[in-house]
């Protein structure tokens, strides 16, 4: 498989299984744009899409249950979708099936820390050096459940930490616990946060970057309710709504 160069410093979206998956439907409700939107596995059945990641093979959904509760929603899937639907073998009955260029990614990187779907998804980007990287439904774990994490999670921040070594910008979606997103500011950098003013992680906008402060030197924004209904006043509500949903950070923080 040739490198799609379109794809290089695009603006991409990966959506999965996870929770988060929520902040999705948020952020495009929103105005957020994507250039590409890739999903994984069943979620092609749900959202608009342009590249699907399923790397187990077509007849684990079409000729078996082992997928569980996925295997109707992907058998619609695999015998309608025309693709691309990047995967480990093709399979006549799917015309939508595209080998994944498995050989050039583990070679060029000289990696093969390859255990999971979504990891795949990352090292495609990172291998056609997209611009930025947008991951929700990518969560592996929950808070409040310490009997719960689903395996992957090192595989895929691996990939994304060589994408940011590359200079590919990734964002998570706010709820997801993956490079420790949800976890409190003043809990992040362990240690700082035992002590009684502790340190804190901010994604400073105007300059694009992170800065560490003291929790007593953060300024809180606040907000005062408008006596106005969304709709009403020419966007006027809008814009304020869309300041309060960016204040509680339901769209993927930068990093």
């Amino acid at each position: 498989m040739e490198k799609i160069q379109e794809l290089q410093g695009k603006k991409i979206a990966i959506v999965g299984l996870g929770k988060s998956w929520f902040d999705f439907a948020l952020a495009r409700s929103n105005g957020e744009h994507f250039d590409e939107i890739w999903v994984i596995n069943a979620v092609a059945n749900v959202v608009k899409h342009d590249r699907v990641f399923m790397m187990d093979p077509a007849s684990r959904f079409l000729d078996s249950d082992d997928a569980g509760m996925q295997t109707n929603g992907m058998k619609e899937v695999l015998l309608n979708h025309q693709g691309p639907i990047y995967t480990c073998e093709l399979d006549e009955r799917c015309p939508g099936l595209v080998e994944y260029p498995i050989k050039q990614i583990v070679e060029e990187n000289n990696s093969y820390y390859l255990n999971n779907t979504v990891a795949y998804a990352i090292a495609f980007a990172y291998w056609h050096r997209v611009g930025s990287l947008h991951l929700f439904g990518i969560d592996f774990g929950y808070k409040g459940n310490l009997y719960f994490a689903e395996a992957g999670r090192a595989c895929c921040e691996y990939w994304l930490a060589n994408c940011m070594n590359a200079g590919i910008e990734v964002g998570v979606a706010a709820s997801s616990y993956l490079l420790d997103t949800a976890v409190e500011a003043e809990e992040k950098l362990y240690g700082y946060h035992r002590l009684e003013d502790p340190l804190i992680v901010d994604y400073d906008a105007e300059i694009q970057k992170l800065k560490v402060r003291k929790k007593s030197a953060k300024e809180e924004k606040q907000y005062i309710p408008q006596p106005t209904l969304v709709g009403r006043e020419d966007g006027k509500a809008e814009i304020g709504l869309k300041e309060i949903i960016e204040e509680s950070h339901n769209e993927p923080k930068k990093w």
